[in-house]
C-alpha cells in the first residue's frame, strides 16, 4: 500500500489576541473545519458580545471556532470532541494560546453537555453554543441532526446566550426546537449558519 503522507492541513486565528496563529486541522475523514468566511461572518455578528462570554463548540473538532473566540477576548472556552486524533491535535493547538481559559471534554459531546450544563448551572452564568456537527451524509451519522436537536431542545434556556448551527444548506431546520426560536439562517455554499434563541 502507497503511504499517504499527505502534507498538513493548517489555518490562522484570523483577529485578536492570538490573531495569526497557526492551528494544524485534523483530517478530512474524522473532522470538517469551518470555512474561513463563515467564521468571519459569525465572528462579525457577535462581535464584541464575545467579550468576557463563555463559549461552548460542541463536536469541536481542531477546536478552530473556539479558539477564534478566545483569541477575541471570551472568558472560557469549553471544548467537546469524541475522536481521539482530533482531541490530540485539539489539545497541541489550545496550547498555543492561553491553557488556563479552555476546558477540553473528550468523549460523546450527548452525554458530556450534561456536565457543562452543570457546570454553568453552578456558576449562575450563560454560554455561547456553537454546533457543527458531522455531516449526516456520513457514515454512522445518519441520526446526528436528530440527536443535535434533541439537544438543543434539553439546554436549560438561563445558560443560553445563542445558539449556532453549523449545517449542510439542504437541510430544513425547524423554525423551534423547544422554546428556541430560529432567529436568522446565512448561507455559505453547502454551509449554513442557523442562530437560535
Amino acid at each position: 500500500m502507497k503511504s499517504n503522507k499527505s502534507k498538513k492541513i493548517t489555518k490562522k486565528i484570523i483577529a485578536g489576541e492570538f490573531k495569526g496563529k497557526t492551528l494544524t486541522i485534523p483530517s478530512k475523514t474524522t473532522t470538517r473545519s469551518s470555512k474561513a468566511i463563515v467564521l468571519e461572518s459569525f465572528f462579525n455578528t457577535i462581535q464584541f458580545d464575545i467579550i468576557d462570554a463563555n463559549f461552548v463548540e460542541v463536536f469541536s473538532g481542531s477546536g478552530s471556532v473556539g479558539l477564534e473566540a478566545l483569541s477575541r477576548g471570551a472568558k472560557q472556552i469549553y471544548f467537546m470532541e469524541r475522536d481521539r486524533d482530533a482531541l490530540k491535535i485539539l489539545k497541541q493547538n489550545i496550547s498555543l494560546t492561553d491553557p488556563s481559559r479552555c476546558e477540553v471534554y473528550g468523549g460523546d459531546s450527548f452525554l458530556n453537555i450534561n456536565s457543562i450544563v452543570k457546570t454553568l448551572q453552578n456558576k449562575k452564568e450563560d454560554a455561547y453554543f456553537f454546533i457543527d456537527p458531522p455531516f449526516s451524509i456520513r457514515e454512522g451519522m445518519e441520526d446526528i441532526y436528530d440527536k443535535t436537536i434533541d439537544l438543543i431542545a434539553n439546554l436549560p434556556q438561563e445558560i443560553v446566550k445563542l445558539i449556532i448551527i453549523e449545517h449542510m444548506s439542504g437541510l430544513d431546520l425547524p423554525k423551534n426546537i423547544n422554546n428556541y426560536e430560529l432567529q436568522k439562517s446565512k448561507k455559505f455554499g453547502n454551509t449554513t449558519l442557523s442562530y437560535y434563541l
